[in-house]
């Protein structure tokens, strides 16, 4: 879930808080091209060259493993790509269907609270869906989005996993909106076997990425504001 080495320099922290660039990307964009532009971002927000950056993205398929995978839940590794990541959190996967957004945002200038911030993506994302009349929930031990399908079974529809490097964030959050979720045989998603995943659209919401996107920026400043010098706490979401 979370990966962090913060280590930053004084002289970033002195510099102005501007408002984060925001980005959608409208085609396909290969992992290692997505990684290299993340990291890339993050030396100059830390330098204080750049802006921060929330970037949408959809990805072929492919599978991800974080620093805490274990090759036994790599079911089928000739199925698609696999791809090392510094990220927390085991094995995932990312494709077509699915809203990935990387945030890359300072917590060296937003109180560097990494539990806060992880805990804000979590509601943001609950807020989204919310829009869409589903019900998101926080899980203790189970980092990301889970729902409760009428027979009480409970299914993961959004993953978490975070980095955070000289106080700055890498990785992000996966929403599946519509994703094939048969692609999610090869692994064992975040190593639950137990649990199941979903999506919006296999709880019957037809719901395009546009609209999606749309929910996600309205809530925006919202995620932003929760994790920014002690704003609203996890807490206060539950209740």
């Amino acid at each position: 879930m979370l990966s962090s080495d913060p280590s930053a320099p004084a002289e970033a922290a002195n510099s102005p808080l501007l408002e984060p660039e925001l980005r959608i990307s409208p085609a396909l964009v290969p992992y290692p091209e997505a990684l290299a532009t993340m990291e890339a971002r993050a030396a100059a927000v830390a330098d204080g060259q750049e802006r921060e950056l929330i970037w949408l993205v959809e990805h072929p398929p492919l599978y991800t493993a974080g620093t805490s995978a274990k090759s036994d839940d790599l079911v089928d590794a000739g199925r698609f790509p696999v791809f090392e990541t510094g990220r927390g959190g085991q094995f995932t996967y990312h494709g077509p269907g699915q809203r990935v957004v990387y945030p890359v945002v300072n917590l060296g200038k937003r109180g560097r609270d990494m539990r806060a911030y992880v805990c804000a993506i979590e509601s943001w994302i609950i807020d989204t869906l919310a829009d869409f009349g589903v019900k998101g929930e926080r899980r203790q031990g189970r980092v990301g989005v889970w729902v409760v399908r009428e027979d009480g079974r409970e299914e993961k529809i959004a993953a978490i996993g975070v980095r955070v490097r000289r106080w700055v964030t890498l990785h992000g959050l996966a929403l599946n909106v519509a994703p094939d979720l048969s692609h999610y045989g090869g692994i064992v998603p975040c190593g639950l076997p137990e649990y199941g995943v979903t999506s919006l659209a296999a709880l019957g919401k037809t719901v395009t990425m546009q609209q999606v996107d749309e929910a996600l920026l309205r809530h925006l400043p919202k995620f932003l504001e929760r994790f920014t010098n002690a704003g609203p706490s996890c807490a206060a979401d539950a209740g």
